[in-house]
């Protein structure tokens, strides 16, 4: 009798175990997805949130329809905030966003009604930035990048927005930069540059791949350095893959300083920085989204990253970039989105004082 019972309670474990997986396996089926984008169409992370649709119904179990949404306004403010009150905590329901919806939730700007430290990461997709300077200033690399023969013009858009980690890359190296900002996208800025109203430039990679190179192979630019890559424990010390040829900004502070950086400007740039590049376009969850769905996106994630024809796609788009998921990059974005009071008070002193933003 023991053994029938045995063998009774095998079976039934394995029927339950069989049932789960069959469960999983079709999470998804018969369902849709809305990927909340809160900026008008044809921008970067709307581009990229429909580039990456294909391949989530592809490999989420289930096949669900993907339908990308945008919901502009309040520079991104006011779709995370629609986000915040009417997303479903099922996986139906994703925001895909960039620095621009975090940095104001770091600063504490008004009207961000959304905590995105809370929020669970599905997945990350790198959107580096390649910075890059006018021969005219008679810098041939990083290494003499103090040594210009003109004054430093930088081009932006806004202070507080997704030029931020550039900015912040000039006060830790110590640079000398006049920034003049109020564009009205990185478009026009790249124009300034080549018509020599600006002289030191940052390009997200997409652009820098295709806009920018032809010019450095022309000899009417001089690529720099990159934000860099994050290491096992998530800070931004390594080469970027997309630029391998060209070092990290902690790489030229070393090689400016001797020493590797630290310090309230090292802390800044490595928080804002990596929700910029490392991990500048994530598709965020509500807090109690189940650990199953999280985990069901880490496996499509690894299941689309190995995927033949993502992998030629994404060349052509990011120089084959892959997507990131699981604890080790929550973990990551949770600690950028979560800066100490003195890099916070930090950050918002240098911003209202120099760059005159209100909060």
């Amino acid at each position: 009798m023991k053994t029938a019972t045995s063998i009774a309670t095998l079976v039934a474990v394995i029927g339950l175990s069989a049932g789960a997986a069959n469960a999983q396996e079709g999470y998804f089926a018969g369902k849709s997805i809305d990927v909340i984008v809160p900026f008008g169409p044809g921008g970067a992370t709307f581009v990229s949130a429909k580039f990456l649709e294909p391949y989530f119904e592809k490999h989420l179990p289930g096949n669900p329809e993907i339908n990308v949404i945008d919901r502009p306004g309040g520079g991104s403010i006011l779709g995370a905030n629609w986000f915040e009150q009417n997303a479903n905590s099922d996986g139906t329901t994703i925001l895909f966003t960039t620095s621009s919806t975090a940095n104001p939730f770091v600063l504490g700007q008004k009207g961000v009604e959304y905590n995105l430290a809370d929020y669970r990461v599905a997945y990350s997709h790198p959107f580096s930035a390649v910075a890059y300077t006018s021969p005219s200033t008679g810098v041939t690399s990083a290494a003499d990048i103090k040594s210009s023969k003109t004054p430093l013009i930088y081009g932006g858009i806004a202070a507080a927005a997704s030029d931020l980690p550039g900015l912040l890359s000039f006060e830790l190296l110590g640079l000398d930069v006049k920034s003049v900002l109020g564009f009205n996208g990185r478009g026009p800025v790249r124009l300034a540059f080549e018509q020599g109203e600006v002289n030191i430039d940052y390009q997200f990679t997409p652009v820098y791949l295709t806009q920018v190179v032809p010019s450095v192979e022309e000899g009417k630019a001089v690529p720099l350095w990159t934000g860099g890559s994050a290491d096992a424990d998530g800070k931004l010390t390594q080469r970027d893959p997309i630029a391998p040829e060209l070092p990290s900004v902690y790489e030229v502070y070393e090689q400016l300083n001797g020493k590797a950086p630290s310090g309230i400007e090292w802390e800044a740039f490595q928080g804002i920085a990596s929700v910029t590049y490392a991990y500048g376009l994530t598709g965020y969850m509500k807090p109690d989204t189940p650990q199953e769905v999280l985990d069901i996106f880490a496996q499509a994630v690894a299941d689309i990253n190995a995927d033949p024809e993502f992998q030629a796609e994404s060349q052509k788009v990011t120089n084959g970039a892959r997507l990131s998921a699981g604890p080790a990059t929550e973990k990551a974005i949770k600690t950028a989105l979560s800066p100490s009071d003195e890099v916070r008070a930090y950050l918002k002193d240098l911003l209202a004082t120099k760059f005159g933003v209100k909060f």
